[in-house]
């Protein structure tokens, strides 16, 4: 069954391996790491740090994964730039060295998944939205050939590591609906059977494709992590569990149906100036929703 972890992007001015150590101590069993300036970062590791985060994460029993988000590691001045869409193919080829680095880290972490995402397109284009330009379609082309060409590196390089990739759509970006995942797994051929979904379910309500639980249920044999937040009125900022409009407990019910075992990661990215104290809240939402569906806290 799935374990309870929390993403270190809501931890961002802690230590990794003292992230590791305080969740731990809360009661989770996963850590979704974030490779990321001052921590881990791909271009600057530590060996000792490398192997002090192992460390801790077999001494504790704690799961790990990699979720490769950051901001501003490869742009000081341009947020997530560059992408798998850039124009240049210097650019989207310093995107994939990115991914490949991260691949190597979670090989040498012992984390057996990790995430990404498409990246937002130069033009704005979303290739999987509910209105689509007709006009657009060279260029939204061009992107897909784009994406479809740098995953299949990361892929290759993801399996000669032992490393799964998942997949995660993202409200904004060129494929931002779990649908634009199904048409990108179908253009991947026969490479796309070895790109899992990573699903935020707050995402869904960004998107509109609710309710969660029948998404989840429709792409449960292609999951492999899953992020967990709350969204208030579509608003792409992740809150806190209970202020918005999340079914937490809709939710896990569906990703019991479907007999998902990976990790369930909280993704409170803006809440790292109260980390430990936002850390211990969810995990009082999480555990509540559990109880309530008659499961033992703990292990799940």
């Amino acid at each position: 069954m799935f374990r309870l972890a929390y993403n270190t992007n809501g931890l961002a001015h802690h230590r990794p391996a003292d992230a590791i150590r305080l969740l731990s101590e809360l009661g989770y069993e996963g850590v979704s790491i974030t490779p990321d300036v001052g921590g881990l970062d791909p271009y600057d590791l530590r060996t000792e740090v490398v192997d002090d985060v192992r460390h801790w994460a077999q001494e504790l029993g704690m799961e790990l994964s990699i979720e490769t988000g950051a901001r501003y590691l490869l742009d000081a001045r341009h947020k997530h730039f560059p992408t798998l869409l850039e124009t240049d193919a210097s650019d989207r080829a310093r995107r994939v060295d990115f991914l490949q680095r991260c691949i190597d880290l979670a090989e040498n972490l012992g984390a057996s998944v990790l995430s990404l995402w498409a990246g937002r397109a130069p033009d704005g284009a979303v290739a999987d939205g509910h209105d689509l330009d007709p006009k657009n379609r060279d260029n939204i082309e061009r992107h897909w050939d784009c994406l479809v060409s740098g995953l299949k590196e990361v892929v290759a390089h993801g399996r000669d590591a032992g490393v799964s990739i998942a997949f995660e759509p993202e409200p904004g970006m060129f494929l931002e609906r779990p649908a634009g995942y199904g048409e990108l797994v179908d253009r991947m051929g026969d490479e796309g059977q070895y790109l899992g979904l990573c699903l935020d379910v707050g995402h869904l309500y960004c998107t509109g494709d609710l309710p969660p639980e029948d998404v989840i249920r429709q792409f449960g044999n292609r999951l492999l992590q899953v992020h967990l937040d709350d969204i208030k009125n579509g608003r792409h900022e992740h809150r806190m569990f209970g202020e918005g409009d999340l079914d937490l407990k809709a939710t896990f019910n569906a990703l019991f149906e479907v007999g998902y075992d990976g990790m369930t990661a909280v993704e409170l990215s803006r809440d790292s100036h109260r980390g430990p104290e936002a850390a211990a809240l969810a995990l009082g939402h999480l555990q509540a929703a559990l109880r309530s569906l008659g499961r033992a806290e703990g292990k799940i």
